[in-house]
This record gives C-alpha cells, sequence and structure tokens, in this order.
C-alpha cells in the first residue's frame, strides 16, 4: 500500500506574499498548497523508497512530458545522490513519452502515446514510470494496458499527485507525494494552456480570472 501524505478538502494553504511568486501570475492564483520545500523533502523520501524497493534491478525511467519534467528531474537527482551514498543501487536509463489526452480544460477519453523510443523496446525491461498527476486514472490505465502488449518485466508508477475526485477510475500508483482535492493546480511543472510552468511550488488557480486573461494571451501569440 503506497503511502502518501493526505491534503484535505479544507485545507487553507499559504497566502502568496509568504513566497515568491513571479510577478505575472500573482492575479491568477488564489493560494499556496505545497511549497517547493515540502514539495523536495517529498520527493526525497520517494527516491528513497524507489530504491529500497527496486534497488539491484536496471530501470528504465519512463518521463510522462510535459508537466511530469521537473519532478522526474529532481526525482532522479535523489536517486543518482542515493546511488552514490548507500550500499543499495539502482542503474538507470531514462526515456520521455507525451500522452495527449487533453485540450484545454476539457478531458477526452482517447490515449495517444507521442514520442520515446518504440514501446517494444521495453519488452522484458523493469520500467519505472514518472508522472505529475494522477487525476481519473484512465490515462494511466490506457498507458499500462498499451506497456503490458509489450511484455515488461515489471512496471511500477510514481506521481507525485494524486487528485481525490468523483470522476476516479480507482487506479493508484505505486509510489504517490500528495493527495489532493479536486482543484485546478498549477505551478512545478503543471500547466494551464503550458502558462505556469516555470512557478516553483503548486498553488491553487484563480479559475475565472486565469482561465479568461491567460486563454486570450496564448489566442493572441
Amino acid at each position: 500500500m503506497a503511502t502518501y501524505h493526505q491534503i484535505p478538502d479544507d485545507e487553507k494553504g499559504y497566502e502568496l506574499d509568504l513566497f515568491c511568486v513571479p510577478k505575472h501570475y500573482e492575479e491568477d492564483l488564489d493560494r499556496v498548497i505545497i511549497p517547493h520545500g515540502l514539495i523536495m523533502d517529498r520527493t526525497e523520501r520517494l527516491a528513497r523508497d524507489i530504491v529500497r524497493d527496486m534497488g539491484g534491478h536496471h530501470i528504465v525511467a519512463l518521463c510522462v512530458l510535459k508537466g511530469g519534467y521537473k519532478f522526474f528531474s529532481d526525482l532522479l537527482d535523489y536517486i543518482k545522490a542515493l546511488n552514490q551514498n548507500c550500499d543499495k543501487s539502482v542503474p538507470l536509463t531514462v526515456d520521455f513519452i507525451r500522452l495527449k489526452s487533453y485540450c484545454n480544460d476539457q478531458s477526452t477519453n482517447s490515449v495517444k502515446v507521442i514520442g520515446g523510443d518504440e514501446l517494444s523496446t521495453l519488452t522484458g525491461k523493469n520500467v519505472l514510470i514518472v508522472e505529475d498527476i494522477v487525476e481519473t486514472g484512465r490515462t494511466m490505465e490506457t498507458l499500462l494496458s498499451l506497456l503490458s502488449e509489450c511484455n515488461p518485466k515489471m512496471v511500477k508508477v510514481v506521481s507525485l499527485l494524486v487528485k481525490r475526485t468523483p470522476r476516479g477510475s480507482g487506479y493508484r500508483p505505486d509510489y504517490m507525494g500528495f493527495e489532493v482535492p479536486d482543484w485546478f493546480l498549477v505551478g512545478y511543472a503543471l500547466d494551464y494552456n503550458e502558462y505556469f510552468r516555470d512557478l516553483g511550488h503548486i498553488c491553487i488557480l484563480n479559475e475565472k480570472e486565469a482561465m479568461d486573461r491567460w486563454m486570450n494571451h496564448w489566442m493572441k501569440h
């Protein structure tokens, strides 16, 4: 059973003026819900758990772009540090894929895998899928189904966030950082229309203000 930090529905979070937030986003954010330092501490612990469970195996770390790139980079840095300083180590290679299942704020049911080596190269391999957020779980279930056709030796999934939503399929990853309410979250590479990826903390989006402003900005550029 995966251990995680649960953020309750009534979590108040932190006022924006307690942290360094890019000026161009201040009007679009409600509050900080997971500060950057807490993200890093939780990521370090996830790295330790992964090395404990998968140490000694050669792992293909598969990053789900674009939102997963920051978590992927930081997680691998912590695994690398553990490899250099622990008796157990994890030999790693990396690959990258994109899953097309979203258009703006509307979710579709179809999932298309883009980029990366052919999934068939994962036959007989130990695969660690690194994702930023699991929302309904259906996208990840589709990816796992596609991967299973390639007969990997083992597949584990680590996700920084898992959303608590009535639309969920019930899927839970093997490793998870935080369980979060059904909020629109941005920051730490989570985006809205490609914006907010450069925000260090994970924040709640002020949806009305941000969607109007950044949708119009995106259309103009």
